[in-house]
């Protein structure tokens, strides 16, 4: 159960908690925040694939035979590598899941996987923001090749002008950053990703968020829609 005391909210059991969400929401933010303070690991499917391709892993190796002939990764292969990430020693409390399920079934196999193990998803997350308010945003993204970190021109911007904080390296703009490119990943996002939202619904674990206010705001009303929204954890 989560619980306020004192003012600080404290966990009884371990938080899975998915991030849902238009690409360019805010939702890998809103993870690494949500993970700082249940103090729990933030898992990406892009920190995934990097780790396995680079360790060298079975599945790492299958999933870059994939991606060097500039296919999709199966959704077993992917399953595979989040399973076994999960399992590790630092999610015993906890995980943010962020980039994935991206498609129903996607979900239901890892609804399946949880399920075989006697648990479940506790919060679905969907962070709303209106698809023109998205390409705006995406369009002053920055990212960081050598590290992965983020920024934003105008929101989280670095602290020397296209140089990333963490590492030193040069900032870039990616290409799927670009209007035209955000317009097409939106498409995709409605056709694909967006059913999910019903889908958790239908779990009771659904928790809404306008995305569209500052940064700090969409925190705090995610800690708000944690507890005291439908599903609750518990």
């Amino acid at each position: 159960m989560l619980y306020i005391a004192m003012g600080t909210l404290a966990k009884e059991k371990a938080v899975k908690i998915v991030m849902l969400g238009a690409p360019g929401a805010g939702k890998g933010t809103q993870a690494k925040r949500i993970a700082e303070y249940y103090k729990i690991p933030h898992i990406s499917t892009g920190d995934i694939f990097r780790a396995n391709i680079k360790a060298g892993t079975p599945l790492g190796l299958e999933a870059k035979r994939y991606m060097d002939a500039g296919g999709l990764v199966p959704d077993e292969v992917t399953i595979g590598m989040l399973k076994d990430r999960i399992h590790e020693a630092d999610c015993s409390e906890g995980y943010v899941l962020d980039g994935f399920p991206r498609t129903i079934p996607q979900a239901e196999a890892l609804t399946e996987a949880l399920a075989a193990e006697g648990t479940k998803i506790d919060a679905a997350v969907d962070i709303e923001v209106p698809d023109e308010a998205i390409i705006d945003r995406m369009e002053g993204r920055r990212s960081c090749p050598n590290c992965g970190e983020s920024y934003h021109v105008r929101y989280r911007a670095p602290k020397t002008e296209n140089i990333c904080d963490v590492c030193g390296h040069a900032l870039v703009q990616r290409a799927d950053d670009k209007p035209e490119t955000v317009a097409a990943r939106l498409r995709v996002y409605h056709e694909q990703t967006k059913p999910l939202i019903e889908y958790y619904r239908g779990q009771g674990v659904l928790r809404e968020v306008d995305g569209t206010q500052e940064m700090g705001e969409v925190f705090e009303a995610i800690q708000s829609a944690a507890l005291t929204g439908p599903g609750d954890w518990s």
